[in-house]
């Protein structure tokens, strides 16, 4: 039997997980890195320029999220999204044009501010 409460409930939570990870600009770049494909955190850290450290909180809050997931490998570990669908959710957000009305948001700067 289909119960629609429980599906809503479930599509909102994923979407809240979803929009919390994208409300920060580091967390953001590592879903953006890994749509290319898995990586090594030292490589993500490099790339997006940021401590190991700082990578390594917002890898734990990404896989928390259900967004990423870390794969053994002997000693090492690498990072890839969860779900293809990630990527071409993401794929579609970028091609987004938005609107920024500055008056509305004045203080506007990589941080987001709305």
């Amino acid at each position: 039997m289909y119960c629609w409460g429980v599906e809503s409930v479930l599509h909102r939570d994923a979407l809240t997980r979803f929009g919390y990870a994208l409300s920060d600009t580091t967390r953001t770049q590592v879903l953006l890195n890994l749509r290319a494909g898995p990586a090594y955190p030292s490589e993500l850290a490099d790339r997006i320029g940021v401590s190991r450290q700082v990578l390594s909180n917002h890898l734990s809050c990404l896989r928390g999220c259900g967004l990423v997931v870390v794969v053994p490998e002997g000693r090492r570990s690498r990072y890839e999204l969860a779900d293809p669908r990630i990527g071409r959710a993401l794929d579609d957000l970028v091609g987004l044009v938005l609107a920024v009305d500055p008056s509305f948001c004045p203080d506007a700067d990589d941080r987001g501010c709305c």
